[in-house]
């Protein structure tokens, strides 16, 4: 495997492969540059800086089709493993751009970590027009994980709490969505020390888990505001013991400027060197590639 140069040392890879998630989910599409539509979409992307993250295709498709990528960066002697995911809401556009400019703050300051980035879990409503916080068929997502008692609180929450508001159904059942089995799945195979989890457009930092949050990245000061039934942070966090950090950017379609985006990057490895350890210091899930790397 050939590497950049100015990377080296650095082990860049793909995600294992797994079963499709749905029988009716092609199991192959063809495959175009990502960074086409994400240029077109995304705000404060330009192709240089995607072309850079080297997005590889993995197994996950979503309810049309669209391939889900991700960018895998290992330090030389990583501790620790760090799930990133991000446009779990479509249009929560500023957090995908995030997660690709952090891909590149992480290949200059890989911090002992194995870095999984999945930049954009909910294609579909990223690129439906006006883009939608739910996915091709409707459902929110960060409602769908299958939290404890989830068959009797999710729909009580949704009728009592939201109202039926549409844009935070949380499905028939469980997983029902192949955007979210495929990152329940990622998270059984990866076994992440830390999920990152990239929103917007509330200006604050969320977290759940066993261990001390942190009290701020960048501008952004900790104000947690509870558990939903099938959240992620609900699922990962309080159910899974794996923290996660819940970042909501002020704004759903403009990011932070550049600086702000590293001294949250900085704020984040700060706090994981202080408080982030493995259970164990087992050798590291090493990425297992899918195919031939897409040259920029």
């Amino acid at each position: 495997m050939k590497f950049p140069s100015a990377f080296a040392g650095l082990a860049v890879a793909c995600l294992v492969m797994s079963p499709s998630a749905h029988a009716n989910i092609p199991a192959s599409t063809p495959q175009t540059d990502p960074c086409v539509e994400f240029v077109a979409r995304l705000p404060n992307v330009r192709a240089p800086l995607c072309a850079q993250a080297e997005l590889e295709p993995t197994p996950g498709r979503s309810v049309q089709g669209r391939t889900i990528y991700a960018r895998d960066v290992v330090a030389a002697e990583p501790r620790v493993r760090v799930l990133v995911v991000a446009g779990m809401h479509g249009d929560e556009l500023s957090s995908s751009a995030v997660a690709l400019h952090w891909i590149q703050r992480a290949l200059e300051i890989p911090a002992d970590a194995h870095w999984r980035f999945i930049p954009a879990l909910n294609p579909d409503g990223l690129m439906m027009r006006p883009a939608k916080r739910v996915n091709a068929r409707g459902v929110d997502l960060n409602r769908n994980f299958p939290t404890p008692n989830w068959a009797r609180d999710a729909k009580v929450y949704w009728e009592k709490r939201t109202r039926k508001d549409p844009r935070r159904w949380p499905g028939p059942h469980p997983l029902s969505e192949p955007e979210s089995k495929y990152f329940h799945d990622e998270m059984e195979r990866f076994q992440p020390d830390l999920i990152v989890s990239i929103h917007a457009p509330y200006g604050v930092l969320d977290f759940d888990g066993p261990v001390t949050p942190p009290r701020r990245l960048g501008r952004l000061y900790l104000d947690q505001v509870g558990i939903f039934p099938g959240s992620l942070g609900n699922y990962g966090g309080v159910h899974k013991g794996m923290p996660v950090v819940t970042i909501e950017l002020p704004s759903a379609i403009r990011t932070p400027l550049d600086a702000e985006m590293r001294q949250m990057w900085l704020d984040l490895l700060r706090w994981m060197g202080e408080r982030v350890v493995p259970p164990s210091q087992a050798e590291p899930v090493m990425p297992v590639r899918t195919g031939p790397r897409k040259t920029s």
